[in-house]
Protein backbone atom coordinates (compact mmCIF):
# COMPACT_ATOMS: atom_id res chain seq x y z
CA UNK A 1 0.00 0.00 0.00
CA UNK A 2 2.90 2.35 0.74
CA UNK A 3 4.57 1.89 -2.77
CA UNK A 4 0.81 2.96 -4.49
CA UNK A 5 1.15 5.64 -2.55
CA UNK A 6 4.61 6.60 -3.00
CA UNK A 7 4.25 6.49 -6.95
CA UNK A 8 0.73 8.50 -6.86
CA UNK A 9 2.49 11.61 -4.80
CA UNK A 10 5.83 11.19 -6.97
CA UNK A 11 2.92 10.94 -10.07
CA UNK A 12 1.49 14.29 -8.59
CA UNK A 13 5.09 16.09 -8.05
CA UNK A 14 6.04 15.25 -11.34
CA UNK A 15 2.46 16.33 -13.03
CA UNK A 16 2.78 19.88 -10.82
CA UNK A 17 6.70 20.53 -11.78
CA UNK A 18 5.39 19.96 -15.43
CA UNK A 19 2.76 22.63 -15.47
CA UNK A 20 4.80 25.00 -13.30
CA UNK A 21 6.98 24.94 -16.14
CA UNK A 22 4.46 25.39 -18.89
CA UNK A 23 2.61 28.39 -17.11
CA UNK A 24 6.51 29.93 -16.96
CA UNK A 25 7.16 29.20 -20.37
CA UNK A 26 6.66 32.45 -22.94
CA UNK A 27 3.16 31.75 -25.16
CA UNK A 28 3.77 30.20 -28.31
CA UNK A 29 3.93 32.54 -31.36
CA UNK A 30 0.24 31.20 -32.53
CA UNK A 31 -0.42 32.25 -28.60
CA UNK A 32 0.31 35.82 -29.65
CA UNK A 33 -1.92 37.74 -32.07
CA UNK A 34 0.35 40.36 -32.28
CA UNK A 35 3.18 38.41 -34.25
CA UNK A 36 4.12 39.19 -37.66
CA UNK A 37 5.96 41.93 -39.50
CA UNK A 38 4.30 45.37 -39.88
CA UNK A 39 4.56 48.71 -41.43
CA UNK A 40 4.22 51.87 -39.64
CA UNK A 41 1.92 54.26 -41.15
CA UNK A 42 1.61 52.94 -44.16
CA UNK A 43 0.46 49.91 -46.20
CA UNK A 44 2.46 46.92 -46.09
CA UNK A 45 3.17 46.05 -49.94
CA UNK A 46 5.05 43.11 -49.02
CA UNK A 47 6.86 42.80 -52.07
CA UNK A 48 10.21 43.84 -51.09
CA UNK A 49 9.86 47.61 -51.51
CA UNK A 50 8.76 48.39 -48.39
CA UNK A 51 10.94 50.82 -46.54
CA UNK A 52 13.35 49.37 -44.08
CA UNK A 53 12.83 52.02 -41.71
CA UNK A 54 9.20 51.66 -41.51
CA UNK A 55 9.33 47.74 -40.60
CA UNK A 56 8.40 46.37 -37.63
CA UNK A 57 8.73 42.82 -36.39
CA UNK A 58 6.91 41.60 -33.20
CA UNK A 59 7.18 38.19 -31.82
CA UNK A 60 5.89 36.65 -28.26
CA UNK A 61 9.30 37.74 -26.81
CA UNK A 62 10.65 40.86 -29.05
CA UNK A 63 9.73 44.01 -30.60
CA UNK A 64 12.44 44.83 -33.25
CA UNK A 65 12.39 48.15 -35.24
CA UNK A 66 15.04 50.65 -36.92
CA UNK A 67 14.99 52.00 -33.16
CA UNK A 68 16.69 49.14 -31.47
CA UNK A 69 14.94 45.86 -29.79
CA UNK A 70 12.77 45.84 -27.05
CA UNK A 71 12.55 42.61 -24.89
CA UNK A 72 8.76 42.00 -23.67
CA UNK A 73 9.18 41.39 -20.04
CA UNK A 74 5.14 41.10 -19.05
CA UNK A 75 2.11 40.82 -21.50
CA UNK A 76 -1.38 41.66 -20.19
CA UNK A 77 -4.58 41.67 -22.56
CA UNK A 78 -6.73 44.44 -21.22
CA UNK A 79 -10.26 46.15 -22.39
CA UNK A 80 -9.21 44.84 -25.89
CA UNK A 81 -5.36 46.08 -25.99
CA UNK A 82 -2.74 44.40 -25.12
CA UNK A 83 -0.80 45.94 -22.50
CA UNK A 84 3.48 45.43 -23.03
CA UNK A 85 5.75 45.92 -20.21
CA UNK A 86 9.59 46.18 -22.29
CA UNK A 87 12.86 47.05 -21.76
CA UNK A 88 14.49 48.15 -24.63
CA UNK A 89 18.07 48.52 -26.22
CA UNK A 90 18.89 51.70 -28.15
CA UNK A 91 21.99 53.21 -29.52
CA UNK A 92 21.47 56.18 -26.81
CA UNK A 93 21.17 53.47 -24.03
CA UNK A 94 18.46 51.09 -22.20
CA UNK A 95 15.29 52.06 -21.73
CA UNK A 96 12.61 50.34 -19.16
CA UNK A 97 8.88 51.07 -20.53
CA UNK A 98 4.85 50.30 -21.49
CA UNK A 99 3.64 49.92 -24.84
CA UNK A 100 0.17 49.31 -25.88
CA UNK A 101 -1.46 47.72 -28.78
CA UNK A 102 -4.98 47.90 -29.79
CA UNK A 103 -6.10 46.00 -32.27
CA UNK A 104 -8.52 47.75 -34.62
CA UNK A 105 -11.80 46.81 -37.27
CA UNK A 106 -9.49 47.53 -40.25
CA UNK A 107 -6.90 44.39 -39.26
CA UNK A 108 -4.53 47.39 -38.37
CA UNK A 109 -2.88 47.75 -34.83
CA UNK A 110 -2.96 51.02 -32.87
CA UNK A 111 0.53 51.64 -30.74
CA UNK A 112 1.46 53.86 -28.37
CA UNK A 113 4.11 54.06 -25.49
CA UNK A 114 3.03 55.14 -22.02
CA UNK A 115 3.89 58.81 -21.87
CA UNK A 116 2.08 58.95 -25.34
CA UNK A 117 5.16 60.65 -27.07
CA UNK A 118 4.82 58.28 -29.52
CA UNK A 119 2.54 56.17 -31.71
CA UNK A 120 1.83 54.90 -35.21
CA UNK A 121 -0.67 52.49 -36.73
CA UNK A 122 0.72 49.26 -37.86
CA UNK A 123 -0.19 47.54 -41.06
CA UNK A 124 0.40 44.01 -41.18
CA UNK A 125 2.54 42.65 -43.77
CA UNK A 126 1.37 39.32 -45.93
CA UNK A 127 2.20 36.13 -45.24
Amino acid sequence: MSKIISRCVTVACMSFAAASAAAAAPPAQEDFPLAGTYMQNVPCKGDGTDQPALKVTISAEQIVSNLGVCTILENKYEGGSYKLHVECKFPAGPLVGDLTFTPLPDKTVKFVDRDKTYNSILHRCPG
